[in-house]
């Protein structure tokens, strides 16, 4: 099944711009929580470089990135940010190939790797370690939308493929299978 990674870099053209930039993002949850394909959205400062922002979301389907994109609300917000706020905004779009989980507990070193489907990695991020139960650090949603996540459930997946899933097996859009969990 495809799931789709939007990657954005974002410059604003002022500390200003960014400040009221975030109230408009604060209110982003509310709105990406209705949407059935809406998987995951993070939020983080470059740490090289205080002026540039990355942005990171996970969709059930190209489709569900498109209803996003054509959401009353992102189009309110990309028409505000695109009037002045922001410089520039550099966006990649990725599908997906694999997601794995590399942990080692730190209570009794148990190893685990496995292949997990990403559609569901909160259930997965919130495991115990089945050796001794360790309860292993996970990020939640927060307020300001800076991090939103949801799972869909599995049966609720479109697994249609798309023109572009052809394109990306034949390695021109293809995202990394190699992830490091957040820790919280």
């Amino acid at each position: 099944m495809p799931i789709y990674l939007s990657m954005q870099r974002v410059r604003f053209s002022s500390p200003d711009a960014y400040e009221k930039f975030k109230v408009v993002f604060g209110d982003t949850r509310h709105h990406l929580m209705k949407l059935p394909g809406f998987l995951h959205l993070t939020w983080w400062e470059h740490p090289d470089d205080a002026g540039w922002f990355n942005e990171c979301s996970f969709w059930t389907s190209k489709k569900a990135l498109y209803d996003w994109h054509t959401d009353t609300y992102h189009k309110h917000a990309k028409a505000w940010a695109a009037n002045g706020a922001i410089m520039e905004d550099i966006i990649t779009n990725f599908e997906l190939v694999g997601t794995r989980l590399l942990r080692i507990c730190p209570t009794c070193g148990e190893l685990q790797d496995k292949v997990y489907e990403l559609a569901q990695e909160q259930a997965v991020l919130r495991e115990q370690c089945p050796n001794c139960g360790f309860h292993f650090p996970y990020l939640t949603e927060q307020p300001s939308s800076f991090a939103v996540f949801k799972d869909v459930p599995l049966d609720q997946l479109d697994d249609t493929p798309t023109p572009d899933t052809n394109a990306a097996a034949n390695g021109s859009a293809q995202a990394a299978d190699d992830r490091h969990p957040v820790d919280a």
